[in-house]
């Protein structure tokens, strides 16, 4: 299986990797992760990346796709199956994809969008809470720490992030939506595109990918 995973802040995308990585036994890309990884090890891209983060810069398509072409190169990936999450972001990107993924002889299967609603993204995004040290995600209302404030994995502070409250929230969907109609229509042009309802259960939505992809 090879797939890419679309969908705004709060669909869900890193829930539903996590139990469709496990179901599917396929490689999780994320796009944050691989710029973690490549600035924790300070390799030359990585110290590029962090130059763009330190000033508050979006990292270019250019470099974001070199470090997607890397992840690719160095593995064996595309053998076993990937499902990409946070890449593409822009129509250049996608149409670079398809380039590497060509060159490889694995072309992408299913472009999933998660679709979901603006009042349940934001329930989902202002009762999200994140460990300080080491980056676990809880939720208020649906998976609460054990104890108030505190990690349970690490024992460190658990906050909200200041980009979390409905305001900016609304701000982030509305680019968000600018950025990913042209992916959307993109995949749809190429039959890849597959719409499903985020705003159901993970568990539902993974139910309804599982059929969609005969699995």
């Amino acid at each position: 299986m090879r797939l890419v995973l679309l969908g705004p802040p709060g669909a869900g995308k890193g829930t539903l990797a996590g139990l469709l990585k496990e179901k599917l036994g396929i490689a999780h890309i994320s796009t944050g992760d691989i710029l973690r990884e490549e600035m924790k090890n300070n390799t030359p891209l990585g110290r590029e990346v962090k130059k763009y983060i330190e000033t508050g810069e979006l990292v270019p398509d250019q470099v974001v796709t070199k470090l997607i072409d890397n992840k690719f190169t160095r593995n064996d990936l595309a053998d076993k199956g990937y499902m990409l999450d946070g890449f593409p972001r822009t129509e250049q990107q996608a149409k670079d994809l398809d380039k590497i993924l060509q060159k490889l002889g694995k072309p992408l299967e299913y472009a999933v969008y998660l679709e979901s609603s603006l009042p349940v993204i934001i329930k989902r995004l202002t009762g999200r809470r994140v460990c300080r040290n080491c980056g676990a995600l809880y939720h208020i209302p649906n998976k609460p720490p054990k104890r108030k404030g505190i990690c349970d994995e690490c024992g460190g502070e658990i906050y909200q992030r200041a980009d979390d409250n409905e305001e900016t929230i609304k701000t982030r969907m509305d680019v968000y939506m600018q950025s990913t109609e042209p992916i959307i229509a993109f995949y749809q042009a190429q039959g890849k595109l597959k719409k499903v309802d985020a705003d159901k259960d993970s568990r539902e939505v993974q139910r309804i990918l599982m059929k969609l992809f005969g699995a």
